[in-house]
């Protein structure tokens, strides 16, 4: 049974995106058909990821009826499809989303599992997104204004009858300073799905305009990222990674503060 998987966050900078797009990256790697939407309709930057920032139809096209749905989907090299949001500044005021319930329906014609990439926090155009979302996932970073701020979208998507699966912990070094995961899981009283590493393998594929799942496979973000994926489809997750910094990465990082 196909279903819309809600990418969201209670604030920008998360790695919601990233999170999105290898999420996506990582099921079609198992041999899903996978879709992923970027739903952000006022940042979008989903293909800006996958390297096609412009592209003849947009989903913003689509939700304003001057395409079809079909239309607006682009197939990645591996297989993935996306459907990238518009750039424009001008195509800000012209944002609808009555149409999202019956795009949705024929997405879910078209893929297993269709990823929407919303934008951060509780605005009007996020809650549009999230009443179409069969699941939700909620993205964070482990300092406390980001677990907070998932506390909130975690409540709101609570109050609006929708299905909070877990979080996400990304940019994770193991620090001192960082809030503990069990503490970030008590918080929200949500289980935790993963926790992605700090890793540098990231700020690679997106110079190479790519999933990190595809560039950097045997990295620990791309692992743990197809962790999550298998434990979402069904299929057993690999070893664990371990996110935490080495020594002496850690005394590297200590000279250079």
């Amino acid at each position: 049974m196909s279903k819309i998987i809600l990418i969201t966050s209670g604030k920008g900078g998360a790695g919601k995106t990233t999170s999105a797009i290898n999420l996506g990256a990582a099921l079609n790697s198992f041999g899903e058909d996978v879709t992923i939407v970027d739903a952000n309709l006022t940042t979008p930057n989903v293909g800006l990821h996958f390297g096609v920032p412009i592209v003849p139809v947009n989903f913003n096209h689509v939700l304003n009826g001057k395409a079809k749905i079909d239309e607006a989907i682009y197939e990645h090299e591996s297989g993935t499809k996306i459907i990238p949001s518009s750039l424009s500044v001008r195509e800000l005021d012209k944002i609808k989303t009555h149409r999202l319930p019956e795009i949705s329906k024929r997405l879910k014609k078209i893929s297993d599992y269709i990823i929407f990439d919303s934008a951060a926090g509780l605005g009007s155009e996020v809650l549009d997104v999230m009443d179409e979302a069969d699941d939700i996932i909620i993205v964070t970073n482990p300092e406390m204004p980001a677990v907070t701020d998932a506390l909130k979208t975690a409540k709101v998507a609570e109050e609006r009858g929708k299905n909070v699966i877990g979080v996400i912990v990304t940019k994770a070094r193991g620090s001192s300073t960082e809030m503990p995961i069990k503490s970030i899981e008590e918080m929200l009283e949500l289980p935790i799905l993963g926790i992605i590493p700090e890793d540098f393998a990231i700020k690679k594929a997106l110079v190479r305009k790519d999933a990190v799942v595809h560039t950097h496979a045997n990295s620990k973000a791309a692992r743990a990222y197809k962790n999550i994926a298998a434990g979402i489809s069904g299929r057993k997750p690999g070893k664990k990674v371990n996110y935490r910094k080495g020594f002496w990465a850690r005394l590297r990082e200590a000279f250079s503060s």
